[in-house]
């Protein structure tokens, strides 16, 4: 999916499975905590259903339409969390079990909370203020 939309232009755009079937309507988009970038779309699948999470990684915006390459049936069988709230970690997580997806890499290692001078000395040279 390109990752320059503006989230909010999916909203109201018609869903598509793989085959051009419709799923219906996408009702909220939901964008990665880290990097702000469109992860995922709640489509509101029928006037009295639920909303289904879908991935936006893989599907594609054509037209007025996304185009999702999944199964109608699989992407009707997405666990259903409600919308309107924040995916959890473990959320995200049944989503891309559930599309038999890889999980993205994990970002770069934090820094350690703290270091001795000694290591400080060691990585950065000379501790800036401290006598020789």
């Amino acid at each position: 999916m390109e990752t320059d939309i503006d989230p909010r232009s999916l909203i109201g755009r018609k869903a598509l499975d793989r085959e051009g079937h419709r799923i219906g309507t996408v009702d909220e988009v939901y964008l990665d905590d880290a990097t702000g970038v469109p992860e995922w779309a709640a489509v509101r699948t029928g006037l009295f259903s639920r909303d289904a999470f879908v991935p936006l990684a893989p599907s594609a915006l054509v037209g007025d339409t996304l185009r999702i390459p999944f199964e109608r049936a699989l992407i009707k069988q997405a666990p259903d969390f409600g919308v309107g709230r924040h995916l959890s970690p473990e959320q995200e997580l049944q989503l891309y079990h559930h599309y038999g997806l890889t999980l993205p890499a994990a970002g770069p290692p934090e820094p350690p909370a703290s270091m001795t001078d000694k290591d400080a000395e060691r990585d950065f040279g000379k501790v800036a203020g401290k006598d020789d």
